[in-house]
């Protein structure tokens, strides 16, 4: 029998595994049979945790349709909850570090990176204006926080029918490992309003890595001062750029319960 604790940031939901004192080996079925959220625990992202030879600890991430991914913002930010204190978190998309206290914690992330090939995006592109639309949806910004994003800037983030586009834009050719997608509103200098498709995992409630990536893209283009909050559907994070021009990502996270299952029963 396996332990695993159910967490969330802001409705963004995560199964944390803890492989450290032995190791866990997991399939893509199997991690879509974990998140289903009837048969199963149900999650958006599960979280392996592995020693680390560089951190205190590895992170692993899956979304919910199996496919591992390299970072996930608000699974950083509920394991750094779960963790508590400082830490460093080594991941597929970068090393990250972690301060918590309580239900709260920030992490930084470090620079965005807007390289065509960093992202990556199939050739050579301006990638704070790419001369691309889907329906009404144009002139996007793209960047990797560890993960690549598109960020769409709109008039009204709940009218746009991100069911429908979402899909569309994240498996786009022009993305060879796929995007996630965000359509954002600058209501102040200090505030925009967003909602995320998540790549492998569809609409979410909160998006870390989303609310990162958007408020860096509209931070590039001048439509933002270094400190801004990021409403959700879920709720608010704050995200901020450093004097380094490090972004960190700051909220609650919560334990939702404890569970013991066995992993074989669902390969």
């Amino acid at each position: 029998m396996t332990d695993f604790v159910k967490m969330h940031g802001l409705g963004n939901d995560f199964m944390l595994l803890d492989a450290r004192q032995s190791p866990i080996m997991l399939t893509g079925q199997q991690v879509r049979n974990l998140a289903d959220r009837r048969t199963g625990v149900g999650f958006d992202q599960l979280i392996l945790l592995e020693t680390s030879e560089i951190a205190t600890v590895r992170a692993r991430f899956w979304n919910s349709d199996g496919g591992e991914v390299q970072s996930c913002g608000n699974g950083s930010r509920a394991l750094a909850v779960h963790l508590g204190g400082e830490a460093t978190i080594e991941t597929a998309g970068g090393m990250l570090t972690s301060v918590a206290t309580g239900s709260y914690a920030e992490i930084e992330f470090g620079p965005p990176r807007f390289s065509w090939d960093e992202i990556p995006i199939a050739f050579p592109v301006d990638t704070l204006h790419l001369p691309v639309s889907w329906d009404d949806l144009s002139d996007p910004a793209a960047l990797s926080i560890g993960n690549p994003h598109i960020v769409f800037e709109v008039g009204d983030p709940a009218s746009i029918d991100l069911e429908s586009l979402g899909p569309r834009i994240e498996t786009d050719p022009l993305f060879p490992e796929g995007v996630n997608v965000g359509v954002a509103r600058v209501n102040a200098e200090n505030h925009i309003t967003l909602r995320v498709w998540e790549r492998g995992a569809g609409l979410t409630r909160a998006c870390g890595t989303g609310a990162v990536a958007a408020v860096a893209a509209l931070q590039k283009r001048g439509r933002l001062g270094p400190l801004v909050t990021v409403s959700m559907p879920g709720g608010d994070v704050q995200v901020r750029r450093d004097d380094r021009g490090h972004l960190h990502l700051a909220g609650p996270a919560v334990m939702a319960f404890r569970g013991t299952l066995n992993l074989e029963s669902f390969a």
